[in-house]
């Protein structure tokens, strides 16, 4: 659809985010024939275990690696409620008690609907936005007869921004307060220590600043896990942006994971004071070599609403 430009220079495309058609691939799990002669119960053993097909499990210890979508989903009949915290930037001083004095944050509930899917809406101070996401889990790593070698999920996320508009010299209309987001997620586990993410994203604005600047952002993102001990592991995640916003930079965390529980600790650095896709992905302003950078954490907890089979 072509877009829409005013006098003012902005640029208005009111195309929706694009929904990929799922195709459900469901790896089959193979069991031996029973048999009743004791002197083949070895072989049997062996012969089951070598053609049934395992789920590969934990390849992070939770849905966020920091602030991206990681390739884990809120199980089956599961309510994560989540708690994510920014304060503000390292550099600001004593005055500002390295930023502890200033935060941001984002209150958010994710639900399994079942083992495959997860949807999820949150609630996020800056920019006073309300967010909305489902994610869907296409390939599942697994081992034996059935293997796959990684897992593939896909997620989109709409976002609506409420905070007042600044006066300009042209009408705002509603449309113009919502952004759209659209991944694929990549993963895979090597081993019990260390794990790897890509997810290949588009931003979709239906208003940007600059007729220059088109309404499609591409950013291709990048997480890891490394386990340092059974419950404690670091992470890290990466947004590489192909085109930018005049002012941006890309968006860089490291951090810890640390289970207790039913709780899921993450402590980390980071340079973005946005926590959903769009705010950290397009619009993040802080850079690591000169301190703008915030710490912050997340935390996660879970309850069992509905209980299923899976």
């Amino acid at each position: 659809m072509k877009a829409l430009k005013t006098t003012a220079g902005y640029q208005r495309n009111r195309y929706p985010a694009i929904l990929l058609t799922l195709i459900f691939l469901l790896p089959s799990v193979l069991k031996a024939q029973n048999t009743d002669l004791f002197k083949l119960q070895d072989e049997q053993d062996k012969k089951e275990k070598k053609e049934k097909t395992d789920i590969v499990t934990s390849t992070f210890k939770t849905t966020r690696i920091v602030n991206s979508q990681s390739i884990e989903n809120t199980g089956a009949g599961i309510l994560d409620v989540k708690i994510s915290h920014r304060f503000g930037m390292v550099n600001t001083g004593s005055y500002n008690f390295f930023g502890l004095d200033q935060a941001t944050m984002r209150l958010g509930l994710d639900y399994g609907i079942s083992d495959r899917l997860e949807i999820g809406a949150g609630r996020s101070t800056y920019n006073k936005e309300f967010d909305e996401f489902f994610k869907l889990r296409v390939l599942r790593q697994s081992t034996g007869r059935a293997a796959m070698p990684f897992s593939l999920s896909i997620a989109s996320t709409a976002i609506e921004r409420t905070i007042n508009d600044p006066p300009t010299q042209f009408s705002i209309n509603a449309s113009d307060h919502f952004y759209y987001v659209n991944q694929v997620l990549l993963a895979r586990k090597f081993g019990d220590y260390f794990s790897l993410q890509f997810v290949p994203t588009q931003v979709h604005y239906n208003i940007v600043p600059d007729r220059t600047i088109p309404n499609d952002l591409y950013s291709l993102g990048t997480g890891f896990r490394i386990r340092l001990s059974r419950r404690v592991n670091l992470t890290g995640e990466y947004y590489y942006q192909f085109r930018q916003f005049p002012g941006t930079t890309n968006a860089l965390s490291l951090g810890f994971d640390i289970e207790t529980g039913g709780h899921v600790f993450q402590f980390f650095f980071t340079n973005s004071a946005g926590i959903n896709e769009s705010s950290f992905i397009t619009q993040t302003t802080g850079q690591w070599g000169n301190g703008g950078i915030h710490f912050g954490f997340n935390i996660s907890r879970v309850f069992t609403v509905a209980k299923h089979k899976y």
